[in-house]
């Protein structure tokens, strides 16, 4: 899982934009320096041999090769990358395609988008050392050839989320190829959604694998994708959160996506959280935001990391918090947050900084604003990857600031409750709703703080957000913003 979690190192392309090479150099960096830490499960024990991101920075994968005598290699995908809501719904899983490529003597079949995405890493050549210029089975062979004979060479074939998917499709391309070596194969995926069809599980279930692992998170909505995606709409057991109609709708309409097709699972089901035990206690709210908010902590690597015992994978770094929160170019901004780097850029928007000094810290950056127009996301981007965009991390050029609720306490009460709003951009007038219900008692404290009384709803039992408007500009809704009303 380690190695599969690696391959998310650098995923997300600089905001202000860089080249396919920049990027894989700074997945290359990232990987080697994370692959040559003892702390983690992979011990030091291996080695990058090859390395490839396809056009459009839509899939990667690597391989890697045991350094510790026991003769394995490691084929890892990473597959798309995006919101994983993002990728549901645009995988094609319409249209069924044949699959040659496994080398089944009889006609299989997976879905068009699975085999987009697997043509994309087989064809995929990498640009950059340690093997430049050759694709995946290229580098592979080579390996092989200069590897021991004894004891035999293990090819394990993983992968996290579509780099399952992947992996699955992988294993048989690979196993049908001939080898100056012949390697014994493995398959341990996790959280992968499905490939193929009935036709594509029969082949594969019956290739004498080494190890055969599907790895799942019970409570994880991706691996149900394409078999039984409609049985996550009774999500999610107590403490919750359950979904909504909304998210009922969603759903529905993502399994709708299959025109018929039946897909199934290969390979042997290994099942961990099934007392949902393992979950984020700040996302249980009966909202489309906790619900979804769930969903992607269920999926997370360092979830998977977690339930089978490694330690987590260093993190890219995180962006709290920039102030002041809005200026004008040439200014000076301080930046806040963790995992910052002497290598680490930043981002105003798709406009890049110049000028930036880090902490040794690693918690705080100084940097003088560059051009640019607009309310924009701060981001910083280094070898292991990209801040995402926060809501607190926003600079409005030439102002106002960004309006923005970062926490609400108490979080829960009666109708009355005095409740204290934090964030950013708040000024004398500010208007503060309970869902679309205004408060009648607001009392502005600072730019960073509002006391607002709860107002009564129709219905007095139920999460709503807060919003807070100045002017005209209303923060956007959280999880961070709810409130729960427990009655009068």
């Amino acid at each position: 899982m380690t190695l599969a979690a690696l391959a998310a190192t650098g995923a997300t392309p600089r905001p202000s934009g860089e080249t396919l090479e920049q990027q894989t150099e700074r997945i290359i960096t990232g990987i080697n320096a994370q692959l040559r830490d003892p702390s983690l499960a992979t011990q030091n024990a291996w080695k990058l041999v090859w390395l490839a991101l396809s056009e459009g920075n839509a899939n990667m994968a690597y391989v890697a090769q045991s350094t510790n005598g026991s003769n394995e290699f490691a084929v890892v995908a990473r597959g798309t990358d995006a919101d994983l809501i993002d990728i549901l719904q645009d995988l094609d899983v319409g249209t069924v395609v044949p699959f040659p490529e496994s080398g089944s003597p009889k006609p299989i079949a997976v879905s068009k988008g699975a085999m987009d995405a697997f043509k994309r890493v087989v064809n995929a050549r990498s640009i950059a050392s340690p093997s430049p210029n050759v694709t995946l089975a290229q580098a592979l062979a080579v390996a092989l050839k200069a590897a021991p004979s004894s004891p035999q060479p293990t090819v394990y074939l993983t992968g996290h989320s579509l780099g399952g998917c992947i992996a699955t499709m992988l294993a048989p391309y690979l196993q049908a190829q001939t080898w100056p070596k012949q390697p014994k194969l493995a398959v341990i995926t996790y959280a992968a959604p499905t490939a193929g069809v009935q036709s594509f599980v029969d082949y594969f279930n019956s290739v004498p694998w080494v190890i055969d692992e599907r790895q799942n998170n019970a409570y994880d909505l991706v691996p149900h994708a394409w078999a039984d995606l409609d049985i996550t709409a009774g999500w999610y057991p107590s403490p919750g959160p359950q979904a909504t109609e909304e998210v009922k709708l969603l759903i529905g309409a993502i399994s709708e996506r299959t025109k018929g097709n039946v897909y199934v699972q290969p390979g042997t089901l290994c099942l961990m959280n099934t007392g949902y035990t393992s979950l984020d206690k700040s996302l249980v709210n009966k909202t489309t935001q906790d619900f979804l908010g769930q969903v992607a902590f269920q999926h997370a690597n360092s979830t998977y990391l977690d339930l089978v015992g490694a330690p987590d994978v260093p993190s890219p770094p995180v962006v709290t918090d920039v102030s002041p929160t809005f200026g004008s170019p040439g200014d000076t901004v301080t930046i806040n947050g963790t995992g910052f780097s002497q290598d680490s850029m930043v981002d105003f928007g798709h406009f890049a900084c110049t000028k930036r000094d880090v902490d040794p810290s690693g918690i705080r950056i100084t940097a003088q604003v560059p051009n640019g127009t607009g309310v924009v996301h701060v981001r910083v981007t280094n070898t292991l990857g990209t801040s995402p965009a926060v809501a607190m991390g926003q600079f409005a050029y030439g102002g106002p600031a960004p309006v923005v609720v970062s926490g609400v306490s108490p979080n829960n009460g009666k109708v009355g409750t005095p409740v204290t709003i934090s964030g950013s951009g708040f000024a004398d007038g500010a208007t503060v709703h309970f869902k679309d219900k205004a408060s009648d008692s607001v009392r502005f404290v600072s730019t960073g703080q509002i006391i607002a009384t709860a107002p009564g709803l129709l219905d007095d039992h139920q999460t709503v957000n807060i919003t807070v408007t100045v002017g005209k500009a209303t923060s956007p809704t959280s999880p961070a913003d709810e409130f729960t009303y427990t009655g009068r």
